[in-house]
């Protein structure tokens, strides 16, 4: 070692400010490598605090303020997917609103209307046919010999016509024959529309309604379960009913043609006894609908009975005789 050469000499400690770190001591100088001056460090008054390390100046990033949350934070938007493209959810949303009616959609809402139509209308049958279908087994045998009797009634006034067309073709004398067939036709209608009296077999059919319950549909379903059944001459009280007769509701009981007529409600009907009664007396007929507002009924077969109240013939306004 020359003598012009000294050693190094660590370099003694500077005082800093006390908000400072203390100054770590220097690292030796390599050989031929001038001494750097140490550098200050800042006193904390700027943007940032400093530290040294190795001689050299290090700067800490400057505080931010955080902001308080607020209160009322407005929602985020929902975020998308990485490739840009929305989520589940909000795929779902865009599909249902706002809503967009096509026409598929609308073929199908209609056939579902009509579907569910159909449904409510087949229930609605299936309800009103429970009454047949709850009926026991006697009365289901009484039903149909009901209908195969108005079949042979039926056919019978097919004999009786193709009878009639007979005798006029065979007939040597075809217009007595056709006067007689005529008087006898006269008759018949002359019965149909009350303006001759009638006698034969048939049924009495008494309604006792003490309550005034018994209304005039009531008494019209009656009527036609009647002429269902074959009845020829129908009398209620002293009332003659024909095809054009109306029922009312009135005051004290109901109004047939404009004539008041009051409880008891008694029925004169020509006709056959067997198919009469029965037809007022089947599961769900016209004794079990008068027996549910407590009304008395009761039913009686004859073998002879009149019928006696007549109606006045009326001349047609506008309908004439196309012969």
């Amino acid at each position: 070692m020359s003598n012009d050469e000294t050693p190094d000499r660590p370099e003694p400690p500077r005082p800093e400010p006390a908000d400072q770190e203390p100054a770590r001591p220097a690292a030796p100088r390599g050989d031929g490598a001038a001494e750097q001056p140490p550098e200050k460090a800042d006193s904390g008054e700027g943007t940032g605090h400093g530290y040294r390390f190795g001689g050299l100046r290090r700067e800490l990033p400057a505080e931010r303020p955080v902001p308080r949350a607020s209160a009322h934070r407005q929602p985020l938007p929902e975020p998308l997917m990485p490739d840009g493209s929305m989520t589940g959810r909000r795929r779902l949303l865009a599909s249902l609103w706002p809503p967009r009616v096509t026409r598929p959609q609308l073929t199908v809402a209609l056939l579902l209307c009509v579907l569910g139509l159909g449904l409510a209308i087949q229930v609605r049958s299936t309800n009103e046919s429970s009454v047949l279908r709850g009926a026991r087994q006697e009365d289901l045998v009484r039903i149909l010999d009901e209908l195969d009797d108005r079949t042979q009634r039926l056919e019978d006034e097919k004999q009786r016509l193709v009878g009639q067309r007979t005798e006029l073709e065979n007939s040597s004398d075809q217009a007595e024959e056709a006067r007689k067939q005529t008087q006898a036709k006269e008759q018949q209608l002359g019965v149909l529309a009350g303006t001759v009296a009638a006698q034969g077999p048939g049924i009495t059919l008494r309604i006792d309604d003490t309550r005034g319950a018994v209304e005039a549909d009531m008494l019209l379903d009656a009527i036609q379960e009647l002429r269902a059944a074959g009845a020829e001459a129908i009398q209620i009280n002293e009332v003659r009913v024909v095809a054009n007769t109306y029922f009312a509701d009135g005051g004290k009981g109901v109004e047939i043609d404009g004539h008041e007529v009051s409880q008891p409600y008694e029925f004169t009907v020509i006709g056959k006894p067997e198919d009469l009664e029965p037809a007022l007396n089947i599961p769900g007929g016209v004794v079990q609908t008068l027996e549910k507002e407590r009304a008395n009924v009761s039913i009686k077969r004859h073998e002879k009975i009149v019928v006696d109240a007549l109606r006045s013939a009326k001349r047609p306004d506008y309908a004439r005789s196309s012969s």
